[in-house]
């Protein structure tokens, strides 16, 4: 919003305004999907560096820009335990250190630290992306999914089918968010509703739809059989209206700050109030 009221007001680049900037730093989102946005509105490529901070403390950095995922912190105060999250909403889920750590398996982090946490649950997920040394993404929240029929659909599954799409068929995005549609008209199967707010709405959204599709399929296995066993039918886009999304956060009181709009939802309470606005 910064670089758009910044644009919006001298009518140059980012970039040109300020003429040394050279570096931008991230953090707590998935920098990929706003890229191409970034670049735009900045007037040229810059180079990215991302961190992993929260209010509980600072868990990562990127320590190789050539290399995926980021440095995990073994010796600032903080004692890590995983939980798969598969069974983290079993009873009695097992706790694990991080010398049983896997990699590319999706785990909630529990952190205890100097500063008083004891066994606390921050609501993201990770994934280690190497083990010499221990380097880790952030995977999504693990309250945001979608599992309406038992899919296991995460942000990095959606993360990444953006992405690939964004690169095949070269649009660039606002914002979006996915949810289930169980109970469509005319007796149709239910499908995953993409709703996604693109900077040029493009004019080939069902072959987009597609390519998104087999994407997600080749990442998830349960939304695949699903598929496959027409319980789901492929995903759908619907395509929203500028400012839609801080349409909606402006009516939430969480417009701007640290707050960011859920990628996932396992209902359709932030996807209605969108189709609404729009």
């Amino acid at each position: 919003m910064y670089f758009e009221k910044l644009q919006l007001k001298t009518g140059k680049k980012v970039g040109d305004i300020f003429k040394n900037f050279n570096l931008f730093i991230f953090g707590g989102v998935n920098y990929e999907p706003y890229r191409a946005k970034f670049e735009n509105l900045i007037g040229r490529k810059v180079d990215s560096i991302e961190l992993y901070p929260a209010s509980e403390g600072f868990f990562a950095f990127q320590d190789k820009r050539n290399e995926k995922g980021m440095l995990l912190q073994l010796n600032s105060g903080i004692f890590y335990e995983f939980i798969k999250a598969d069974d983290f909403f079993n009873e009695n889920p097992k706790r694990i250190t991080i010398k049983d750590v896997e990699l590319a398996v999706n785990y909630v982090m529990i952190i205890s630290t100097n500063a008083g946490l004891w066994g606390y649950n921050i609501g993201d997920t990770v994934q280690f992306t190497s083990t010499s040394p221990y380097r880790v993404i952030v995977s999504g929240r693990i309250k945001h999914f979608i599992s309406a029929f038992g899919e296991h659909v995460i942000g990095k599954e959606v993360e990444h089918a953006i992405k690939e799409a964004m690169n095949e068929f070269k649009f660039s995005i606002s914002e979006f968010t996915v949810a289930p549609q169980t109970n469509p008209e005319n007796n149709e199967l239910p499908y995953h509703e993409w709703l996604i707010e693109f900077d040029t709405a493009p004019n080939n959204l069902q072959e987009i739809a597609a390519f998104i599709d087999r994407s997600m399929q080749s990442q998830n296995s349960y939304y695949k059989d699903l598929i496959e066993g027409r319980v789901l039918q492929t995903l759908k886009i619907t395509s929203l209206k500028t400012d839609s999304f801080n349409n909606y956060m402006k009516s939430q009181g969480k417009l701007g700050g640290q707050n960011k709009v859920p990628r996932l939802s396992d209902n359709r309470k932030i996807a209605d109030v969108l189709i609404n606005q729009s």
